[in-house]
C-alpha cells in the first residue's frame, strides 16, 4: 500500500495510577525502550507517538505491533524492559489500537488532533499492571 493512501494519526496514551516510581516506555521499533519515564507522585504519564492508517483500516507505524492478521497494538514497557536495571518488574502492557472507531480516526486524520487512550497503571495487586489492557477512556483532544 502506497504510503499516499495513509493518513497520519497522532496517538497518545495515559498511563494514569502507574505504580510510583516504576518505569514505563513505549517500546520502539527495534523493541529497546523508547521515552521512558516514571510517576513520582502518582501523576499520569503520556506517551505521544504517530501512526499511519490507511484503507480498511490497516495501521502502520514504528510502535505499532501485529497479531494476526487483523490485531494491531502498542506496547508500553515496564520496569526493566523500560531501561530500570535494578527494578523487579520486567513487563509489557498491550494496548489495543485495531478496535478505535471509525469516527475517531476520520476526525484525528482530518483536524490533526489526538486520540488519547487511557488506561489503568495498577492491578487490583497493587503492582504495574501488564498483559493486554482495555481502555478506561479514548476521546479525540486538541494538541
Amino acid at each position: 500500500m502506497a504510503t499516499t493512501d495513509q493518513s497520519v494519526i497522532n496517538m497518545r496514551i495515559v498511563i494514569e495510577q502507574p505504580v510510583v516510581g516504576v518505569l514505563h516506555s513505549l517500546q520502539a521499533k527495534d523493541e529497546s525502550p523508547l521515552d521512558p519515564k516514571s510517576s513520582r507522585e502518582g501523576e499520569a504519564l503520556r506517551f505521544d507517538f504517530q501512526i499511519r492508517v490507511g484503507p480498511g483500516p490497516k495501521f502502520f507505524g514504528d510502535q505499532v505491533r501485529r497479531e494476526g492478521p487483523e490485531r494491531r497494538f502498542v506496547y508500553i514497557r515496564i520496569g526493566q524492559l523500560a531501561g530500570e536495571a535494578s527494578s523487579p518488574w520486567s513487563r509489557r502492557m498491550k494496548i489495543d489500537i485495531h478496535d478505535i472507531a471509525g469516527d475517531l480516526l476520520e476526525r484525528a486524520a482530518m483536524s490533526g488532533a489526538v486520540i488519547e487512550t487511557t488506561v489503568d497503571g495498577t492491578g487490583k495487586d497493587g503492582m504495574p499492571a501488564c498483559a493486554t489492557l482495555r481502555p478506561t477512556g479514548r476521546r479525540i483532544v486538541e494538541r
